[in-house]
C-alpha cells in the first residue's frame, strides 16, 4: 500500500510583506501553493497511491476564495476520478462546516471528524488491504483541550492517526491548538500518526510514525528549505512502513550571509552580495551581512532599499530574487575597556523592554500594523540588531579618529 500525506497548503495565503517585486514575481509567488499542490496530485497519480492524507490548513481561512475552493475541488477529482481514497480533515485556519466545502461528493473522498468529533474510518485497498484513518477537523479556531483520550484503541487493521495539533508546552496560553504529548501518541500504538500545524518537517517519532510533513510551500523568509509531502510505502505482510520526502514546493526561501572584515567600496559591496546569492533553482534569499559596522550610514541605507534588491536579483540565476536584508555586528572591532563599557551601558539603557515601549508609544497609537510589529519579537530583535550596528560605527569612527591625531 502506497500513500501520501501532506498539510498546511494554505491556499489563498496573501504573502505580506513582498509587495514591493514586480507583479510577475509577486504573482510567482501568489501561484506556489497552487503549483505544489498540483505536483502533489499529480505524484499522487504517478505513483498509483492508494490513500492522500490531508492533514489541515488547506485554506489560509475559514472562508477562502471562490478561485481556491474551485482549483482545491479540481485536484481532488483528479484523484476521486482514479480512485484514488483521500480523507481530510480541517485545521485551525480553515475551521469550517462540511457544508461549505466545494468538493463534490464521492465515495473516494472523506472529511473526518466533523464538529470536532473523533471518528474512524474504515477503508479497503484494490488489492484487499484493510486500514483505518482516525481523526478530527476543527470546527472553531482553537481547541485547548487534549484530544487524545477520544482517541479509540488500535484494532486489527493498520490505523492512521490524523490530527492537526501541536505538541504541549509548559505555556498554557500556547496550548490552544488540540495540544498532546508524543508519549500519548506513542501508546495509542498507531502504526502512523499524519500531523499538521507545525511549518517545519519533523518526525516525532520512528518507532511508531509520529509526523509532521511541514507545509508545501515556503510563504516567507522564515519557512527554509525544500516544502512538500511525504510518500510512503506499507508492506502489506509485516506492516512496516517506510517514507520518503518528495519537494514540491516551486520556491525556496534561504538565508545567506556574508562577513565583511573592513570597510568596502559600493561596487565590491554588490559584487560579493552576489557571489553570496547562490542559487540551484528559484530562491528568495535573506541576507545577512555581518561586520555591518564596517558599512557606512549612506551603504546600509543602499542596502536596505527594495530598488537596490531588484538590481541585484537581475544578476542572480533561476530568476532568484533578494527580499530581505539584515544587519549583525561581529567581534572584529576592538575597544578598549573604558569604549566596551560605554557601549554595553548604551545598550542596556536602550534594549529594556520600558525603554523600547516608550519610544515606539507615539507611532503604534498611529497605525495598527505599528501596533502588531511594535510586539513582534522577529522585529524587536532586528531593530536591536540595528541598533547595535549604528553603535558599533559610532565607536568605529571615534577610535579612527583617535588614531589619526
Amino acid at each position: 500500500m502506497k500513500f501520501i500525506h501532506f498539510a498546511d497548503a494554505h491556499l489563498d495565503s496573501p504573502f505580506r510583506g513582498l509587495s514591493f517585486l514586480p507583479s510577475k514575481e509577486f504573482n510567482h509567488i501568489y501561484q506556489a501553493a497552487d503549483q505544489s499542490l498540483t505536483k502533489i496530485v499529480d505524484l499522487a497519480l504517478s505513483e498509483k497511491v492508494d490513500l492522500v492524507l490531508v492533514a489541515g490548513d488547506t485554506f489560509d481561512s475559514s472562508q477562502p476564495s471562490p478561485r481556491a475552493q474551485l482549483f482545491f475541488a479540481e485536484q481532488i477529482k483528479r484523484l476521486t476520478d482514479a480512485k484514488i481514497q483521500v480523507v481530510m480533515i480541517f485545521g485551525n485556519h480553515d475551521h469550517m462546516k462540511q457544508e461549505d466545502l466545494l468538493v463534490s461528493p464521492s465515495p473516494y473522498f472523506k472529511l473526518l471528524g466533523s464538529n470536532e468529533i473523533v471518528e474512524k474510518a474504515t477503508f479497503t485497498t484494490a488489492n484487499g488491504y484493510n486500514y483505518d484513518v482516525v481523526g478530527f477537523s476543527y470546527l472553531n479556531n482553537h481547541i485547548t483541550e487534549d484530544k487524545i483520550p477520544e482517541f479509540p484503541k488500535k484494532g486489527q487493521n493498520y490505523t492512521f492517526g490524523l490530527m492537526h495539533a501541536q505538541e504541549k508546552t509548559t505555556a498554557a496560553s500556547q496550548n490552544v491548538y488540540a495540544p498532546f504529548t508524543v508519549k500519548e501518541l506513542q501508546d495509542l500504538n498507531y502504526d502512523y500518526f499524519a500531523l499538521g500545524h507545525i511549518h517545519a518537517r519533523n518526525n516525532l517519532s520512528t518507532a511508531s510514525w509520529i509526523v509532521y510533513p511541514g507545509n508545501i510551500q515556503g510563504r516567507h523568509i522564515n519557512e527554509l528549505g525544500a516544502k512538500g509531502c511525504y510518500l510512503g510505502e506499507i508492506d502489506e505482510n509485516s506492516g512496516k512502513t517506510t517514507i520518503s520526502f518528495k519537494e514540491t514546493g516551486p520556491i525556496l526561501w534561504q538565508a545567506a550571509k556574508l562577513e565583511l572584515e573592513a570597510e568596502i567600496n559600493k561596487a565590491d559591496l554588490q559584487a560579493k552580495i552576489i557571489v553570496v546569492l547562490a542559487a540551484k533553482q528559484k530562491t528568495y534569499f535573506s541576507l545577512t551581512i555581518s561586520g555591518a559596522q564596517y558599512l557606512t550610514a549612506e551603504e546600509r541605507d543602499l542596502v536596505q532599499d527594495a530598488d537596490f534588491w531588484q538590481t541585484i536579483s537581475q544578476s542572480l540565476q533561476f530568476d532568484s530574487q533578494l527580499v530581505d536584508v539584515r544587519f549583525v555586528v561581529n567581534t572584529s572591532l576592538k575597544l578598549n575597556a573604558n569604549d566596551q563599557q560605554a557601549f554595553q551601558t548604551a545598550k542596556d539603557e536602550l534594549f529594556t523592554e520600558k525603554e523600547f515601549s516608550k519610544l515606539v508609544s507615539d507611532w503604534q497609537k498611529k497605525d495598527p500594523e505599528a501596533a502588531k510589529l511594535a510586539a513582534d519579537p522577529a522585529f524587536i530583535a532586528a531593530v536591536k540588531n540595528l541598533t547595535e550596528v549604528k553603535l558599533m560605527s559610532k565607536l568605529k569612527g571615534i577610535k579612527d579618529e583617535t588614531e589619526t591625531n
